[in-house]
């Protein structure tokens, strides 16, 4: 065995451990062994370490996962470590992390680097998936730590697949601008791309501005776009429809400001 098989040996490895989707929506919570594997439970349950997008979220999951599968400790004595914020203005600039952002990240997986496993977790969904944990996959990679994915909810992956619109070619391209005009000119820059390429477009927004979102879109797509809109996926009354915009605009239909949407395009 080489020098570096031996320290890849001797180090712990990252798994990211897939979340609910029922984060925030009150009276909504699902059971766990409904959209997550019991392998999933088990791992989880025995992980100490653990990096989360929140330290709070994150012993709620825990706790929901010990009625399940025991945790291998204490709840109270787990170690778990929130990933460093990201500076306002950085958020979508992943490039331009700093040395001492680096460093921050780097120490979360000092228990890998001495031996032992550790949990990477989202609020919602999979880890690293729209979500700042992928800056700890690439540093987890770089200090040669394997990493390891588990199977569980994608909101992303479940609305496109649920949409009916082209997944063989998509992109996600986050949240819409705020500003009216900026939000105006980007709808039509996407449309014009999905129409171009034939590839679906993806985006989300916070809750509370989801009825604003949809306004927007019908109001600066193309008749002929398809609209395709899927609603707190997973949950007992998720729901997903699939309409050109003129359908749309001719039946309309509310999307709640209290529960995660996901929007999708394909321009026709």
């Amino acid at each position: 065995m080489n020098k570096a098989a031996r320290n890849a040996a001797h180090k712990g490895r990252l798994y990211l451990i897939p979340n609910t989707l029922d984060f925030g929506v009150e009276g909504a919570q699902v059971d766990l062994r409904s959209i997550i594997p019991a392998q999933v439970l088990e791992i989880a349950a025995r992980l100490g370490h653990w990096a989360a997008e929140n330290a709070k979220t994150t012993r709620a999951f825990l706790k929901r996962v010990d009625a399940l599968a025991p945790l291998a400790q204490p709840l109270q004595q787990l170690d778990i470590q929130e990933l460093p914020r990201p500076a306002k203005g950085q958020q979508d600039k992943p490039g331009a992390a700093s040395a001492s952002d680096a460093r921050a990240w780097l120490q979360l997986l000092a228990p890998a680097l001495d031996g032992h496993d550790i949990g990477l977790i989202s609020e919602a969904g999979l880890p690293a998936i729209a979500d700042p944990g992928a800056q700890l996959v690439a540093a987890a990679h770089a200090a040669g730590i394997e990493v390891i994915p588990l199977s569980g909810p994608s909101s992303l992956l479940m609305a496109l697949a649920a949409s009916g619109l082209n997944g063989q070619s998509f992109a996600f391209v986050g949240y819409l601008p705020v500003d009216a005009h900026a939000r105006s000119a980007r709808i039509k820059e996407l449309e014009a791309w999905s129409l171009r390429h034939q590839q679906t477009q993806l985006m989300i927004e916070t809750p509370y501005r989801n009825a604003a979102l949809l306004d927007a879109l019908l109001t600066h797509l193309k008749g002929g776009t398809r609209l395709s809109i899927s609603c707190g996926l997973s949950l007992e009354n998720g729901w997903t429809r699939s309409a050109s915009v003129a359908d749309w605009r001719g039946k309309p239909q509310s999307v709640p400001d209290k529960v995660p949407a996901v929007f999708a395009i394909l321009g026709a």
